[in-house]
């Protein structure tokens, strides 16, 4: 240290680049928004929407949307992006596929997200929680559709089978970012691991939906990108989110730039071109981002597209 300098003391390892004007966030209704929290905190439940620091959780609130996060607030891995805790997670709440299926009654969700931390100390990686959830939430919400955000349940065997057979209405598994940046980024996850995990869950059950995405802004290139587009649509995979990466403090992965919302919509017609379903494409664009809205819009679009194929 150099005390003629203390400025240099305790300075930010990556600071934070200031936000544009584009990047703006709201709450519709905070009636709603203090009700969905109450549920959550009553039920002593955990959401991506905290533990990762969405931008959204206020509008999505509002709208009483939420997604859970089961299996604890504890990740075993350290991915260099995410603002979720890691460490060493503890036991399974065996109540927990009871809760999640009380809340998503309780908010009278019509789709309902649940993802989950990785759980590498899991012999099955969690795989037959998942399912106990799936299978738990329809039985009290049977008219509520359920997508499942999922970990990759990398060197898990055919644990995932688990989650496939319980029949979810979406399988979701993002790929979050190029493969050139899978050591800095991801270090404990496998890109082609990923891409794979998203074929076979469509090679089992092809009514699933399957859904990945991927952030914008941690220094990969365009042709990077429209190259996952192509491993993805290889997959199967039906609907595709690409948002901007919003590093969550200074000791996480350095932002490399902020997207211009025209480069998002540029990307969204050439997902859409190239075979997607749906492409959702913005600088706030999350995974369960308007969720069950582009959910009954993919619904729509596979009965349409059959239509088609069946009049040729």
């Amino acid at each position: 240290m150099n005390p003629r300098h203390p400025e240099k003391i305790n300075n930010p390892i990556n600071p934070i680049k200031k936000k544009p004007s584009w990047i703006r966030t709201r709450i519709l209704d905070s009636q709603n928004y203090f009700k969905t929290k109450a549920i959550i905190n009553t039920k002593k439940l955990h959401t991506v929407c905290q533990e990762a620091g969405c931008p959204n959780i206020f509008e999505c609130w509002s709208k009483k949307h939420a997604t859970f996060m089961v299996m604890g607030d504890i990740c075993t891995r350290a991915c260099a992006f995410c603002n979720v805790k890691t460490g060493k997670p503890t036991y399974l709440d065996p109540l927990e596929p009871l809760k999640i299926a009380q809340a998503t009654k309780e908010l009278d969700l019509k789709h309902v997200v649940i993802t989950s931390v990785d759980r590498d100390d899991l012999k099955d990686g969690g795989a037959e929680h998942f399912s106990r959830i799936i299978i738990e939430t329809r039985k009290m919400n049977n008219k509520t559709t359920i997508e499942v955000l999922t970990p990759d349940f990398y060197r898990k065997g055919d644990a995932y089978k688990k989650v496939v057979k319980a029949n979810p209405d979406v399988f979701n598994h993002n790929i979050e970012t190029v493969p050139s940046l899978y050591s800095k980024v991801r270090p404990g996850s496998r890109y082609f691991a990923s891409v794979d995990l998203l074929k076979s869950v469509k090679e089992i059950n092809d009514k699933i939906f399957t859904k990945s995405g991927i952030m914008l802004g941690l220094g990969e290139t365009r042709d990077e990108v429209l190259q996952v587009m192509d491993d993805l649509l290889a997959a199967g995979v039906d609907f595709l989110t690409i948002g901007q990466y919003l590093q969550p403090t200074v000791k996480h992965y350095p932002l490399d730039r902020y997207v211009h919302p025209d480069e998002f919509n540029e990307l969204r017609s050439i997902g859409l071109s190239k075979g997607f379903l749906i492409v959702a494409s913005s600088p706030l664009t999350r995974s369960s981002y308007h969720a069950d809205e582009d959910f009954s819009k993919m619904k729509k679009l596979r009965e349409k597209k059959t239509e088609c194929q069946l009049l040729q």
